[in-house]
């Protein structure tokens, strides 16, 4: 797939990189993948949505290619990232597909960004903290060593892309940010205020994101579509990225809301 540009955006004592791949023409679709991960983990979907949209991939803040800085980790944090490669992009309307933690910084920008985010496509995404959850606890238990060993190839990536590897560090401040329980972390009860269309996936053996909280979730959001993918996990986007690719180029083509570049 074509890359269009990519670079690096100061922010805040990191810098965060970008790429901008797909239809120069078509319109803007952010991609924002899951904690611990970085935008290739998005690379199985893309190449059919990459005909027909300008793709907008962000490392978030310590992964990838974007160095982890100073400041703690929170989905506060990863939004005003993001927020910041969109401004310097011209971007101010767009799609959001978000994986996991990215999905969640999904929910923050469509809550708190409504005429900006057309739609919003969310996959194994939690809305809120709830400390006796089960998917809590077990991302509680969740150490350095168990994450190199079952995705090194991921690590190493991460190892060999980031100007400033230190993985276990990583894990610490990405923990933190999936324990805040303050106005910097899930959007809770913000997510009333999410008007655009929105379908929420989730694999219907997801370790993490439970059917009940996403049952709860599409209650709250007033054009929620919900889609329990059978025979599919926390990752279904690598399990099955036809299908998840078809979900959403369906579910984006279905509407004729138009997205924007700014002058």
């Amino acid at each position: 797939m074509m890359i269009i540009d990519s670079g690096y955006v100061d922010v805040m004592g990191s810098k965060i990189y970008y790429q901008v791949a797909g239809n120069k023409e078509g319109k803007p679709l952010l991609m924002l993948h899951g904690g611990l991960g970085s935008m290739h983990e998005l690379t199985p979907i893309q190449q059919g949505l990459g005909q027909d949209f300008m793709l907008i991939n962000v490392d978030l803040r310590g992964h990838g290619q974007s160095p982890l800085g100073h400041f703690p980790l929170s989905y506060q944090r990863y939004q005003q990232d993001v927020e910041a490669v969109l401004r310097h992009l011209a971007i101010d309307r767009y799609a959001v597909f978000g994986f996991s933690d990215g999905g969640i910084v999904g929910y923050r920008l469509a809550a708190q960004q409504p005429n900006q985010v057309s739609h919003l496509i969310t996959l194994g995404a939690q809305w809120r903290y709830h400390e006796n959850d089960p998917g809590m606890q077990l991302l509680a238990s969740l150490t350095a060593d168990f994450w190199r060993t079952r995705f090194a190839h991921d690590v190493a990536l991460y190892e060999r892309l980031n100007p400033q590897p230190h993985f276990t560090k990583l894990v610490d401040a990405v923990k933190q940010a999936w324990f805040d329980s303050t106005g910097s972390g899930y959007p809770g009860q913000q997510v009333t205020q999410i008007q655009c269309p929105t379908l929420v996936i989730r694999g219907d053996s997801d370790f993490i994101f439970s059917l009940a909280e996403a049952v709860a979730l599409k209650a709250k959001i007033t054009n929620c579509h919900l889609a329990n993918l059978p025979l599919a996990t926390h990752g279904a986007h690598q399990e099955h990225p036809d299908l998840v690719g078809m979900m959403v180029q369906r579910f984006l083509s279905r509407s004729n809301k138009s997205l924007g570049r700014a002058a």
